[in-house]
């Protein structure tokens, strides 16, 4: 009976622990995923006008308690869509996202199909090193390591 009690406890108290307030957020951790509408660079190394605004703008909504989730949206009112540095999930700007996954998925396969095709290649004829020396190479050969072995 304890152990349900405590297996109860923990089911209750762990929902509320995980499902919490978010995190608060802070300018840097929002900087880097939003772009100066007018140079069009990250807004973490953009030094236009423009670009300072918009971190007063995001330190504003900071100061009113809001989420990144909620700067980011209020950011795309203000300043449109343009201003969020990751494409949209949909239409053409999908291909930001796929066209490298497709790439690397390819890349993957052809490495993986030459190195079958390496490894299956056998030599045209046998190395020299497995053919039987003649009598006259056998001579020299232990002539010029008896003469190596002296020095």
């Amino acid at each position: 009976m304890k152990l349900l009690a405590l297996v109860l406890t923990v089911l209750a108290v762990a929902p509320s622990a995980a499902g919490g307030t978010p995190p608060r957020a802070s300018l840097p951790d929002i900087e880097d995923e939003v772009m100066c509408v007018e140079c069009g660079t990250a807004l973490n190394v953009s030094q236009s006008a423009v670009a300072d605004q918009e971190r007063a703008f995001i330190r504003r909504q900071i100061a009113l308690g809001r989420d990144k989730a909620q700067i980011k949206a209020a950011l795309v009112d203000e300043y449109g869509r343009g201003v969020l540095a990751t494409p949209e999930e949909k239409g053409f700007s999908l291909a930001a996202y796929l066209v490298p996954i497709v790439l690397a998925a390819v890349a993957l396969i052809a490495l993986l199909l030459a190195a079958g095709r390496w490894r299956r290649q056998r030599p045209a004829s046998a190395p020299a090193a497995e053919a039987p020396l003649g009598d006259e190479d056998a001579r020299r050969l232990d002539a010029e390591l008896a003469a190596y072995d002296r020095r």
